[in-house]
């Protein structure tokens, strides 16, 4: 049938039938996310964590589901070329009148890439860059709300929780807008100077992930605003603000690459990403997109950032600092914050994994709650990047160690695929350089990252320092994801002890060993720490080294127990001593933290309470 049409009216179905799929897509999307408020309201955590992994899942099925009825359709002309650039040109005037036209653009995107395997890009068939220089739609209300302070700051932080809808009367609003504006009040007064506040403009929408509710927005002045962010709980107790965050680091945490997307129906999400950008102006454009669920946008805006980036770096590649890894070859540039991570051809001794074990490991993490300890990775195909960027030396190694997935054609690099992430400082490096005070800071929260990860069901596997990072922050993440797996598959053990000499100096164990035992007792002497900072782990962290530890949270996961930590530390907390006048219903019941040597906010729910 389509073969007796004209290109024209070939590309006029197609981009009809691509839309009509973006659509669906949306649909899907915002009945997931509009589930959080319920979740939220009835505490249904597990529903909540199980909403998170079906809407990763929903955009790469409905692009396959159009990918697959297209090549039905259109049969042997699929691949024609000039169908798509007409169908491109189509596709842009029908999206132009829409409130997500950006997102509509990478939709488009994924369908052209699945089905030529573009190496590179292709311009006149992908949208590379934005076809609108200015936004096409103008929004038919503000992405937030204004309020003004004339009835006063108390009234005004009232109206803004009654607004939310999270709060389930008056009542539960009157005792969190005292203790939240005298909370505010100060802040803003040992942090700015006194600054006048005339108005508070808030984020229409609620955002929600894991167990909190989190309302955003910024008390606007001459030149700049001043993020101002309500972090809400919902326990035993009821409803109630944990947290209020004014502070600009603070914040970009709550949007960290380490963190797992939001749940919040942005309408025209254009809108609510200037607005968080005003608060953010260092959070990169991409990396907001990907907190509020839009990861595939998000690594186009990263594409696009990079782009603008190496029309004005002068600098060239190189292999990122830190000690070479036995599965990935990473390189870097020093001027861009992001590294590139290829999977060797051949791994080195001992590892035994596979190319297709690091990607499932990969799409672990992906899919999974990062609690802050995770870096995102995204995921690359085809990409391409200018030879002359690179020096002899380091496309030697990388022709040497990853054939499989790098060639050099004429004047690019051809990567097949690769992983792109935030650039870290590796935490042995980090170490070589640290005072003594931030050395003993990080080493202990090097275990309170490994029991944290553990609590959300991660186990890394390969706890060397060299796989661990430092962010701007201060804050330890890992980022080494070829032995990631569930906890809950591993299995804990004692080493066997024998008499026998010759087996107590083998080489390789004298006792089977399967593919997911853990010896605990051995993670000692991987640390790589030189005796004072061992003894500062010691302290605080010897119970990683046994074996009771990690059957207990094991089996606390295998019984529905489910662990949340709140994006800000303890002393930001409502209840802490510096506001302990503050009433009850705005403190946050925490779990009893010397059950795991823990320290920090983090909540506990029963599967039988939810």
């Amino acid at each position: 049938m389509i073969e007796n049409v004209t290109t024209s009216q070939r590309a006029k179905k197609l981009a009809g039938s691509i839309l009509e799929s973006f659509d669906l897509f949306q649909q899907r999307y915002r009945e997931i996310t509009r589930r959080a408020e319920v979740r939220f309201r009835q505490r249904d955590w597990h529903g909540m964590a199980n909403d998170a992994t079906e809407r990763i899942d929903i955009y790469e099925t409905t692009v396959k589901e159009l990918v697959t009825w297209a090549k039905q359709v259109l049969g042997s002309r699929i691949g024609s070329h000039l169908a798509w650039v007409s169908t491109k040109a189509v596709y842009s005037g029908l999206i132009e009148e829409r409130d997500d036209w950006e997102i509509a653009e990478t939709f488009f995107n994924s369908v052209t890439r699945c089905i030529f395997d573009t190496v590179g890009v292709d311009e006149e068939i992908e949208f590379v860059h934005t076809d609108f220089e200015h936004p096409p739609t103008v929004p038919e209300r503000p992405a937030y709300r204004s309020y003004d302070l004339s009835a006063g700051l108390v009234a005004t932080i009232a109206a803004i929780l009654r607004d939310s809808r999270l709060f389930p009367d008056d009542a539960a609003i009157d005792d969190p807008s005292r203790a939240t504006a005298s909370v505010v009040e100060r802040q803003f007064a040992v942090a700015s100077n006194a600054i006048t506040v005339t108005s508070i403009e808030m984020i229409s929408r609620v955002f929600y992930r894991g167990d909190m509710a989190f309302l955003i927005g910024r008390i606007p002045q001459d030149r700049d605003a001043l993020p101002l962010v309500f972090c809400i709980q919902h326990d035993d107790h009821g409803v109630s603000i944990d947290a209020v965050l004014t502070d600009e680091d603070d914040v970009s945490a709550l949007f960290s690459y380490a963190r797992s997307s939001f749940h919040v129906d942005t309408g025209r999400p254009y809108g609510i990403v200037r607005f968080v950008k005003s608060i953010l102006p260092r959070k990169p454009t991409a990396e907001i997109y990907i907190s509020l669920g839009y990861h595939k946008h998000g690594k186009t805006e990263m594409y696009r950032h990079a782009l603008r980036h190496l029309a004005q770096a002068t600098d060239q590649y190189q292999l990122a600092p830190g000690q070479r890894g036995m599965v990935m070859i990473v390189f870097t540039m020093p001027s861009y914050p992001v590294v590139f991570k290829i999977i060797k051809d051949e791994f080195d001794y001992p590892k035994t994994t596979t190319r297709q074990a690091v990607m499932d490991s990969y799409r672990l993490v992906f899919k999974h709650d990062r609690a802050g300890r995770l870096i995102d990775a995204q995921q690359y195909r085809y990409l391409t990047l200018d030879r002359r960027r690179f020096d002899d030396d380091l496309i030697s190694e990388l022709l040497e160690t990853a054939s499989q997935t790098v060639s050099v054609e004429n004047d690019r690099v051809v990567i097949k695929h690769c992983y792109a992430e935030r650039r870290v400082t590796p935490l042995n490096v980090y170490l070589q350089e640290a005072d003594e005070q931030a050395a003993r800071a990080i080493v202990e929260d090097y275990g309170q990252a490994i029991k944290e990860m553990a609590l959300t069901n991660i186990f890394p596997g390969d706890l060397l320092l060299k796989n661990f990072g430092v962010t701007r922050q201060g804050r330890l993440v890992y980022y080494d994801y070829d032995e990631v797996c569930l906890l809950t598959d591993c299995r804990f053990r004692m080493l066997p002890v024998t008499d026998d000499y010759d087996e107590q100096i083998a080489a390789e164990p004298w006792f089977a060993v399967d593919k997911y035992d853990v010896f605990p007792e051995e993670f000692q002497y991987f640390l790589g720490f030189p005796p004072p900072l061992k003894e500062v782990f010691m302290e605080h962290h010897a119970d990683l080294l046994t074996v009771d530890y990690w059957c207990n949270i094991q089996q606390r996961l295998r019984d529905g127990e489910m662990f949340h930590f709140a994006p800000y530390g303890e002393q930001k907390r409502l209840n802490r001593e510096s506001v302990s006048d503050l009433p009850a219903s705005v403190t946050r019941r925490v779990v009893n933290t010397a059950d795991f040597s823990t320290t920090g906010s983090v909540t506990t729910t029963n599967s039988n309470r939810s």
